[in-house]
């Protein structure tokens, strides 16, 4: 069933993660008042109303780090597991084929089903194709975020491999990419193209997020990283940084902090790295995860995304901001706080975005998850929610569940 988007005024009886029942009153795009439960005033009209007894109301995720192009493509291609240069190879092989409308469909879908998980922002790298059409996954993005405009923010990152030049960069950002990124790690002088990249944003005063240093041992690039922007005002960031774990604790603490000084943003994305990294390692396999603790304690901005959805990086995903609380919790040894903090509000600052949540003057970008607490639902992901986009309900799932009675509670004849 269809569902068009509906200006809400009031969310009755809303529990919060600190245990709180509170009436939100909602003003356009803001949240206008928070009361205790049952004392807000109700509006004339009774259609802005929305009770949430048994919802669990957070802020809605925001994605840091999502590949919209590629997503839903791993049943077409089917590639080799867990190689990170063979899963490049393979994409690129189909890259060739594919056209704007196969782009179009497949991010579409993606979006929408992150969006009714309870996305509200979204930030994906595209990439730059070797050919003679290059732009064809930056056309069909920027199509469908055109089309998602009034139900889904969507930010798009021009992706170029090392072989691909400056001008092709160029043209994506004249065509309405938003932020300069590339993958320098994996260019056969990596320091060379971090500063092509990174020239390329200071001239054009544009955000940067690169994947930084994607592996657990090879090129540490993060540092030259960070010295090169400390005096920037434009928002940076950095995905990945899985090199950044495996450092000796002098080094990773050094480097941690020449980061938070710089001001970069580092986003964690538990599923596909620890999914593509340590195949190698058939005991004590290593964690493919950046340094999310040491991150967390020195007050990095940092984030988390679920990255690749289905796709040659990662045959999986759920498109679920609470699969990825969930790793960083048992992978990453976060809080349930501290997980949902980095898909959420921590999300939002990464990707310099207006605070949000359950907040007098905040933007009312909510999420309402059937629970009581916060590790009740990370822990059980409920499919039942309510998804509010700037004061506007623009998602909602409802379940239905029959369960058997069991057969002692059932007389002779099968009657009650």
């Amino acid at each position: 069933m269809s569902l068009l988007p509906a200006s809400i005024a009031l969310l009755r009886h809303a529990r919060l993660a600190g245990g709180d029942l509170v009436d939100v009153v909602i003003e356009g795009d803001t949240i206008a008042e928070i009361l205790p439960a049952g004392t807000a005033a109700l509006p004339a009209d009774a259609s802005t109303v929305v009770d949430l007894d048994g919802y669990l109301l957070v802020t809605a995720a925001a994605e840091p780090h999502a590949h919209l192009d590629k997503t839903r493509s791993w049943d077409a291609i089917r590639p080799p597991m867990g190689d990170l240069e063979l899963a490049i190879e393979s994409w690129r092989a189909y890259a060739a084929t594919m056209t704007v409308e196969d782009v179009a469909e497949r991010a579409r879908a993606q979006a929408l089903t992150m969006l009714a998980k309870g996305t509200t922002a979204i930030r994906t790298h595209v990439d730059i194709l070797l050919g003679d059409e290059p732009l064809r996954g930056v056309h069909a993005l920027l199509q469908v975020r055109a089309e998602l405009a009034d139900l889904i923010d969507i930010e798009i990152v021009a992706l170029p491999g090392p072989d691909i030049d400056s001008a092709a960069v160029e043209a994506a950002l004249d065509a309405g990419v938003d932020v300069v990124g590339g993958a320098p790690h994996l260019a056969p002088e990596p320091l060379d193209d971090l500063r092509r990249l990174l020239e390329i944003a200071e001239r054009r005063g544009l955000p940067v997020d690169l994947h930084t240093d994607e592996s657990l041992d090879g090129a540490v690039t993060l540092g030259e990283y960070a010295r090169i922007v400390a005096t920037w005002s434009q928002n940076t960031s950095a995905g990945h940084c899985v090199r950044l774990g495996t450092l000796p604790a002098p080094e990773r603490d050094g480097l941690v902090s020449a980061v938070v000084a710089a001001g970069i943003g580092v986003i964690a994305n538990p599923i596909t790295n620890l999914y593509l990294q340590g195949w190698g390692d058939d005991v004590a396999t290593p964690r493919g995860l950046t340094a999310v603790r040491a991150l967390v304690d020195a007050k990095a901005r940092f984030a988390a995304g679920a990255d690749n959805v289905r796709d040659p990086f990662n045959p999986l995903g759920r498109s679920d901001p609470f699969e990825t609380a969930m790793l960083l919790v048992t992978a990453g040894h976060l809080t349930v706080d501290e997980a949902w903090t980095a898909v959420s509000d921590g999300a939002r600052e990464v990707l310099a975005l207006p605070t949000a949540g359950v907040t007098v003057g905040a933007a009312a970008e909510l999420l309402a998850v059937r629970g009581a607490s916060l590790p009740e639902v990370v822990a059980e992901a409920s499919a039942e929610r309510l998804v509010i986009h700037r004061g506007r309900l623009v998602a909602r799932t409802t379940v239905a569940t029959d369960v058997a009675v069991p057969t002692a509670h059932l007389t002779p004849t099968g009657a009650r």
